[in-house]
């Protein structure tokens, strides 16, 4: 049976298999017309020129007859597609279609006698409704039936959330007032009923947080307050006692204008017009704290919001409370984006449910070997970003925090997909450097637009001052505001807010300060513990952890918060409260003495453990940072634990950097003791393949981490630990070409193996004393090693150094083999690592394989092989990132076309990574296209170079080659 979906998703899925049909979607949105009118039998022609009205009638008829030719194809003969001559009808039958489930329901629903039928139809109409009617469809005929199904929905939830209240199950009709708000945002009649139902359980925080949410869409969305409705609703749940009515009535402060930015609007203005013509575009707001970026380009996306863009925003933090990603992740929670998700290739639609549930089980922890994996995921992540197929703004705030990962994510965005409408609209402050270095790759993926922001000048600043007091200011007053704020829009609003005017010599933070303070004054006691509350939770918090930690009963925190959100102090995320600005955080905890900060920690932590104990996934960076600046690292150590496993579990590789560093200084705060040593074991082990997928086999922080962590496994008597560390560390010296270094450890792995009597340690250990030896020309021992790794270890298991045994071990072989003369052993090894390699769905296999693979071609003199070898690999790494290995294709191939330029490129590439390991067979490759070119005397001093190389490095295997090179040009 087929399972036919418009709603939500547009697809066809087989119920036996699961798997998708593959059909067009041009196709699809003619079955959906045929759908909404079954029994009725719709005239060829009449689609043709409903669908193709700019082609000619032949044309159309032409383009009908293939989509249908693709639709009876996909619906393999089902009878429900009625096909004759003249016309098209479908009638149900074999095929469940989700539209059609959708109206018999609702049918049935509406004409229900009584209150337990009209549950049971609704709840399966409502089970049938899993988003819009052809979402991203914007053919004309569609909008109608989507608008109509949508109301028809909407009435569902309003009736069952009534029926479910008379019934007493007030938890499920608050969640279908929750749903009724997600399809209808702007309608206030869902805020109330939920309002309403929040009340009656006694949720007191959940009413007040359904209000300040309601205001803050209409106001982003249509800058309108809430009708005087809603307000008399929020006011009568005042009265009622859950919080005390403000005397101003509970009117907000209103927005201060946006004065003085005309030219910096009009630079936004015309970047967008270009990305919204079709091509990705990045603008930064640079400027001082304070200044108005953010302002500036809350603004501006409001207005395009308008005009029919999507606009998805996010915010940065600073520290280790978030995890990976997590300005994807608030882009993708946007309605619009989540909707058309559904509607990409499964493939990268993996990538967004990965994301937005990072507990599942991932496959992060394989080191260099994930990085192919690590290439889909951000490039699923980027498709979703531009599947809204309309102009799409995502603004990013505070991008001098923003994580590595998700500048890789939009990097491919704006390099891969540079047609894409879509507009990165980021602010930066001034302090933190310059925008192209902080973007790194994606400046140079993309032309970076910098709008500067500096203090308003005496008019603007007049103006806005003006604005603010609702009156003319005299002369004196507008000097003496300029003089105490310097222009910047925060704190001439904080100063007209609290009607203190700071010093002229003031430093601006302890400016902030002041005008903060006197603002609390104003406020009261329990706003200034819930100010203080929220600034030591560091980012969003939600008003039940405010309850949950602070000293306060429930009453007086919600109004507490009411009180701060009025005043725009705090604002509503969707998830919790944050401050309206950073500047008003850091002045806020610089109020708290260092003792109430250790408590506020601790209580927070304690309180995010009491509401999430049964998932703490979610919170765990949140929580660690809690315990840790709580004074209790014992306690913050296994949450960042948790958190960088979830962050390499999502290719969030720097992040995951910085929560195992967080967790190493953390348990190296701890007084020494067999504990600590163990905490701070267990975060080295959990950085090891991080640091080497993000940073390479080389770097200087993974061989420390690994000194470390050998060191710490010894002295807690962690044989297999240790084991696993020193292979670790041998693979990091090897590629460094510290060969001599790496054999004492390969050696010494191998002792702490055969101790353990583990098959995996020691198949490992003899791996890494095989390749040593090839290094060391000593083949025949490398062949008993590279045997007794192949027989110890079981087919398809993973290297800690990324490939599988049988197929690293195998293509290293024939090195060892070609070195003893043995060359048809050497090609046939070769080649079956390759084909190995092939029956693995791991693509880093494979490029080992051929990395390895070509060097023996080389060796063999086999250049019709080779030619072919590298370019599959040079396509390999391109397609994935993977570097290293991309190095080798790229001197190999310079090498075979004798060409001087790639094999000088792959060779300074491989020395600025300290990849070091091969280096002199690398310069003699180059030095012989030079001596066949007929440049003799570079040839000698490239020979030369490579001569110290393998003397330095101790790298013997193409000594003699190289000796005899040089004495042939001598």
């Amino acid at each position: 049976m087929l399972h036919v979906t418009f709603l939500g998703e547009q697809a066809i899925i087989d119920s036996e298999t699961g798997d998708a049909v593959s059909v067009p979607p041009r196709a699809l949105t003619l079955l959906a017309y045929l759908v909404v009118h079954a029994g009725m039998p719709q005239p060829r022609h009449r689609l043709a020129t409903l669908f193709w009205p700019d082609s000619p009638d032949t044309q159309a008829l032409t383009n009908l007859r293939r989509e249908l030719h693709h639709l009876r194809r996909a619906l393999a003969g089902a009878p429900d597609l009625v096909v004759t001559t003249t016309d098209l009808c479908w009638r149900d039958g074999a095929c469940e279609v989700d539209v059609r489930a959708f109206d018999a329901e609702h049918t049935r629903a509406i004409r229900a006698d009584d209150d337990a039928m009209f549950d049971l139809h609704a709840t399966a109409a409502l089970g049938a409704y899993r988003g819009a009617f052809l979402p991203g469809c914007d053919d004309d005929w569609a909008d109608p039936v989507r608008s109509g199904l949508e109301q028809e929905c909407v009435d569902l939830c309003d009736r069952l959330a009534a029926a479910r209240r008379r019934a007493d199950d007030r938890r499920a009709a608050a969640d279908l007032m929750r749903r009724r708000i997600r399809m209808r945002p702007l309608e206030e009649t869902g805020y109330r009923l939920l309002m309403e139902i929040q009340a009656e359980l006694g949720d007191r925080s959940g009413a007040v947080r359904t209000y300040h949410r309601c205001a803050a869409v209409l106001e982003r969305e249509l800058d309108v307050e809430p009708d005087p409705v809603t307000r008399d609703a929020f006011q009568r749940l005042l009265g009622d006692g859950i919080v005390h009515a403000p005397r101003d009535g509970g009117a907000r402060a209103p927005t201060p204008p946006l004065v003085g930015r005309d030219a910096a609007v009009a630079t936004l203005t015309d970047v967008w017009d270009r990305a919204s013509a079709g091509r990705a575009e990045l603008v930064v707001v640079t400027g001082d704290a304070g200044v108005g970026k953010t302002r500036l380009v809350t603004e501006f996306a409001r207005g395009v919001r308008r005009r029919g863009a999507v606009v998805a925003a996010a915010r940065c933090f600073a520290g280790t409370g978030r995890l990976p990603l997590a300005p994807v992740v608030d882009w993708l929670r946007d309605p619009v984006l989540g909707a058309a998700c559904r509607q990409i290739d499964p493939q990268w639609r993996a990538a967004v449910d990965l994301l937005m549930s990072p507990g599942r089980a991932g496959r992060g922890g394989e080191g260099a070997a994930g990085a192919w994996r690590r290439t889909r995921f951000v490039e699923g992540l980027a498709r979703a970003l531009v599947a809204a197929a309309r102009p799409t703004v995502l603004v990013l705030d505070d991008l001098q925090w923003c994580d590595g990962d998700t500048l890789d994510v939009l990097h491919y965005l704006v390099a891969a997909l540079p047609r894409a409408p879509v507009l990165i609209a980021a602010t930066m402050r001034n302090e933190d450097g310059d925008p192209a270095r902080r973007l790194g790759l994606l400046a140079a993926s993309a032309p970076v637009t910098t709008v500067e922001l500096g203090p308003l000048d005496a008019a603007s600043a007049a103006d806005l001052a003006d604005r603010l007091a609702g009156r003319s200011l005299t002369g004196a007053e507008h000097a003496i505001l300029l003089a105490g704020t310097g222009g910047f829009p925060l704190h001439l609003v904080a100063a007209m807010q609290s009607g203190v005017v700071p010093g002229a010599g003031d430093e601006r933070a302890a400016r902030l300060q002041d005008l903060l303070g006197s603002r609390l004054a104003g406020l009261g006691a329990d706003a200034a513990a819930v100010i203080a509350l929220t600034a030591a939770a560091g980012r969003d918090v939600s008003l039940d952890l405010l309850v949950e930690a602070g000293d306060l009963d429930p009453v007086a925190t919600v109004r507490a918060v009411d009180v701060l959100w009025r005043q725009r102090i705090l604002r509503e995320t969707g998830r919790g409260y944050d401050f309206t600005h950073d500047l008003l955080r850091d002045a806020a905890y610089q109020r708290i003495n260092p003792p109430q900060r250790w408590l506020l920690h601790r209580r927070l932590a304690q309180g995010i453990e009491l509401l999430h104990g049964d998932d703490l996934d979610p919170y765990s960076a949140q929580l660690a940072r809690q315990y840790d600046r709580g004074g209790r690292p014992d306690r913050a150590v296994p949450h960042y634990l948790r958190a960088a496993e979830l962050a390499t579990a999502t290719y969030g590789y720097d992040d995951a950097v910085r929560l195992n560093r967080a967790a190493v200084t953390a348990a190296r705060s701890l007084p020494d003791s067999v504990g600590a040593r163990r905490h701070e074991l267990a975060a080295l082990e959990s950085s090891a393949a991080p640091l080497t997928a993000s940073r390479g086999y080389a770097s200087p922080e993974l061989q420390a981490s690994l000194e470390r962590a050998v060191d710490l496994a010894e002295q807690l008597g962690q044989r297999e630990q240790l084991a696993a560390g020193l292979v670790g560390l041998w693979s990091s010296r090897f590629v460094q070409g510290r060969n001599v270094d790496a054999e004492r450890v390969a050696s010494r792995a191998l002792a702490v193996a055969q101790s353990t009597g583990d098959g995996e340690s020691l198949g490992a250990a003899h791996f890494a004393c095989g390749g040593s030896a090839v290094s060391l020309a000593r083949p025949e021992e490398a062949l008993v090693h590279f045997e007794a790794a192949d027989a110890l270890t079981p087919g398809g298991r993973t290297l800690w150094v990324g490939a599988r045994y049988d197929v690293h071990g195998r293509a290293w072989v024939a090195h060892a083999l070609w070195l003893c003369g043995r060359f048809d052993d050497a090609r046939a090894a070769a080649t079956t690592a390759v084909a190995l390699a092939r029956t693995d769905d791991q693509p880093y296999t494979l490029a080992v394989a051929l990395a390895y693979g070509a060097v023996t071609q080389q060796l063999l003199g086999d250049s019709a092989a080779l030619t072919r070898t590298v370019d599959e690999l040079g396509k390999l790494c391109d397609r994935y990132a993977f570097a290293y290995y991309r190095e080798w294709g790229m001197v190999l191939d310079g090498w075979l076309r004798d060409d001087t330029g790639p094999v000088a490129d792959g060779v300074e590439r491989l020395r600025s990574t300290g990849a070091f390991a091969r280096m002199p067979y690398w310069l003699w490759l180059l030095a012989d296209v030079h001596a066949r070119a007929g440049r003799t005397g570079t040839a000698r001093a490239i020979l030369d170079a490579a001569l110290t190389a393998a003397r330095s490095h101790t790298d013997r295997w193409w000594l003699p080659q190289i000796e005899r090179s040089r004495n042939d040009l001598a």
